[in-house]
């Protein structure tokens, strides 16, 4: 009959197709065995090759002019990349300022409100009849002698920065300074007697212009005090040690004068404040 040769021909060409579809299914296998594979290789060579790329590149050398306390040039020195070379990150630059900002207001202003003047109990006049305004009291904001509206009062706020945060910011000011060449080593400047006349004759050899902050060691001679005493009479000049630098005392002065001690000084603070912070966290 015909319906059993069609059942039987059907039957046929199922087992005909099954090793076929197996075929299939082990060749699609190899193909995406040999993609990984490739895929592998690949990568592999990219490694390899980012990893010859950083061999050969060498960090940049970052050099600072250096000069004696008389304005004489003595050369270059190098500065610590890790310090000094860093990526400037503007906004975290600008919270930092934002927040040493906020912390130096004081927010002193105070002013009395309408139930801290005194007098005004009684009612001026009676509320109609006599043709002038209603006034309930004499201590209005309207009236001379009254009130404040909304009086500012005394507040104290204080915000915090992180201690990362805070090297990060400091690392940024500095890098930014050194990108602008605005950082100058001096080599005797901790051993000067404490005049006026040798920092104002070096500014004039050098023609500096603007604000001024002198960077000395935090174990400088009598700590500090013969160029603190020889800088002070002079306008936008500040002193300061190389354990208490903040971002806002780096960015706010154009010209950074720093003692050789201090420049040996400032790579070991960072690596101890980063010690200090890892330790706080456990």
């Amino acid at each position: 009959m015909p319906t059993k040769k069609t059942g039987v021909t059907n039957k046929l060409r199922k087992k005909a197709s099954v090793p076929s579809v197996v075929a299939r299914k082990v060749s699609k296998v190899r193909e995406v065995r040999k993609v990984r594979k490739v895929r592998n290789v690949r990568e592999v060579s990219k490694v390899t090759k980012v990893a010859k790329v950083s061999k050969a590149k060498t960090l940049p050398k970052l050099k600072a002019e250096l000069f004696d306390i008389s304005g004489k040039k003595q050369g270059t020195i190098a500065l610590p990349y890790e310090v000094f070379g860093q990526k400037v990150n503007k906004k975290l630059l600008a919270q930092a300022l934002h927040i040493y900002f906020v912390n130096r207001s004081k927010h002193a202003a105070s002013a009395k409100t309408r139930s801290e003047v005194r007098g005004g109990g009684a009612k001026p006049w009676r509320q109609k009849g006599t043709g002038r305004a209603r006034a309930g009291s004499r201590r209005s904001p309207l009236w001379v002698g009254g009130a404040k509206a909304l009086a500012p009062k005394h507040r104290e706020s204080q915000l915090i920065l992180p201690k990362k945060m805070k090297r990060a910011a400091l690392i940024s000011a500095l890098s930014s300074k050194v990108a602008d060449g605005a950082v100058i080593v001096i080599t005797n400047i901790e051993k000067m007697p404490p005049k006026t006349k040798i920092i104002d004759n070096f500014f004039k050899k050098l023609e500096t212009k603007g604000s001024s902050l002198f960077i000395i060691s935090k174990n400088a001679q009598n700590s500090g005090q013969t160029v603190k005493l020889a800088a002070r009479n002079i306008q936008k000049t500040s002193v300061d040690t190389a354990n208490n630098l903040n971002a806002f005392e780096i960015i706010k002065n154009q010209n950074i004068f720093m003692s050789k001690e201090a420049l040996l000084e400032i790579p070991s603070h960072f690596n101890q404040v980063e010690n200090n912070s890892k330790g706080n966290n456990i």
